[in-house]
């Protein structure tokens, strides 16, 4: 029997979503074992807003240095974690089928956005979904929150934020949806590139594995991805610099729209742009998106952005 090892975080969502990868290729391939490495990443060490951080790839570049060193055969990560450019010697071997795209408001009381007072306090740990918030309700206190959706759910319990904002998707995998107060729109409220999303790597030299993930690819959350992260690229959007990207795909006839919203930093102003084309097209859709958001002056947001960043660190 073969076995190999998988690298993952060690918190419970990224051990459920490392478990069912594991569970599908078990069922298809009975003759071998997968056995699971749980390891550190700095992100999880370092409890600073995330926002903060000025490299990319917190959540994944140990875990992906473990693939690259042997230690792990492959690794099982959120996609909206990894950068747009992996490690040279790693390749994104596998994406399974995608969950909810969506975020979604979790309140105390149950109420949805539109229903909460003014002052309303409101726990998020991303900009984009700030910004956002700011703009349908601008009376409303968004304020930087940490921790994973257990803890984050139960801060809204005990009163320390009336509300917090999450994406659908982590609440599905660990059966806590009974939670959710409303469900946002994506394209009013666009979600992160790659929420809801798996991306399975491994070394490119390693034609045993990339065959072996590839049985539990689904092709469409493939190019709902690539047009994702090609238009990131492009655009080289970050967690300093809120980018709202979301990819539809449609097997009649056979369509992928790429629609994208980026803000200014006092959310007043922002730009909305959709791209479409045939699912194959996927990498070139994504990379036509980016070019008209910099044609239409994406990169003026820029500038808002530094002091808007000083503030919102003042909240923690």
């Amino acid at each position: 029997m073969r076995s190999y090892k998988v690298g993952t975080r060690h918190s419970r969502l990224a051990l459920e979503q490392t478990k069912s990868v594991v569970n599908s290729l078990m069922r298809i391939r009975r003759q071998i074992q997968i056995n699971i490495l749980k390891i550190k990443s700095s992100g999880d060490l370092d409890v600073r807003p995330l926002y903060t951080f000025d490299s990319k790839g917190i959540f994944e570049k140990e875990i992906d240095q473990a693939v690259i060193n042997g230690y792990a055969d492959f690794a099982v990560h959120s996609a909206k974690d990894i950068p747009t450019e992996l490690f040279s010697d790693l390749a994104l071997a596998s994406v399974p089928t995608r969950s909810a795209v969506n975020d979604v408001l979790i309140h105390r009381n149950g109420l949805k956005l539109s229903e909460l007072p003014g002052g309303a306090v409101i726990g998020t740990s991303s900009l984009r979904r700030a910004v956002q918030l700011l703009r349908m309700k601008p009376e409303l206190r968004v304020k930087p929150i940490r921790g994973n959706i257990e803890t984050r759910i139960k801060k809204v319990e005990t009163g320390s934020y009336d509300a917090v904002v999450l994406a659908q998707a982590g609440l599905d995998r660990l059966g806590l949806t009974e939670h959710i107060t409303e469900r946002f729109d994506v394209i009013d409220f666009v979600p992160a590139a790659g929420q809801g999303a798996l991306a399975l790597v491994c070394r490119r030299d390693r034609p045993d594995l990339l065959s072996l993930l590839k049985l539990i690819e689904d092709p469409r959350s493939r190019a709902e991805l690539e047009a994702e992260r090609n238009l990131l690229s492009v655009v080289e959007g970050g967690c300093k610099f809120p980018v709202g990207v979301v990819a539809l795909s449609s097997n009649r006839p056979n369509l992928l729209t790429l629609n994208a919203k980026v803000f200014s930093a006092d959310g007043s102003d922002q730009i909305f742009i959709t791209e479409k084309g045939r699912i194959e097209e996927a990498r070139s859709i994504g990379i036509k998106a980016g070019q008209r958001l910099l044609d239409k002056g994406v990169k003026d947001f820029s500038q808002s952005w530094e002091s808007a960043l000083k503030k919102w660190n003042n909240l923690q």
